[in-house]
């Protein structure tokens, strides 16, 4: 947790949620509701767009999970690979 509020895309993603709820709130008081409605669908858009750069991310960086390490005499340890995990 404490390395998401490192993250600058964290972060960006909370001040342009903020900033799409304060359109609609905006848009409500003046009764324009086009202004509510492009913060509604800005604020989605912010969530939706932080999830799928994290999940782009993550899957640029490559992880994986080695599951099992097997050994045998005479040979050298082969790892089983996990994938998407």
């Amino acid at each position: 947790m404490r390395k998401k509020l490192q993250s600058r895309k964290f972060w960006i993603s909370v001040a342009a949620f903020l900033g799409s709820i304060a359109a609609s709130i905006a848009g409500i008081v003046t009764e324009e509701k086009w202004v509510t409605i492009t913060g509604i669908i800005c604020g989605m858009l912010s969530a939706a767009i932080y999830a799928a750069v994290e999940a782009y991310t993550d899957g640029a960086n490559g992880t994986k999970t080695v599951e099992h390490v097997i050994i045998k005499e005479d040979e050298e340890p082969v790892e089983e690979i996990a994938d998407g995990v």
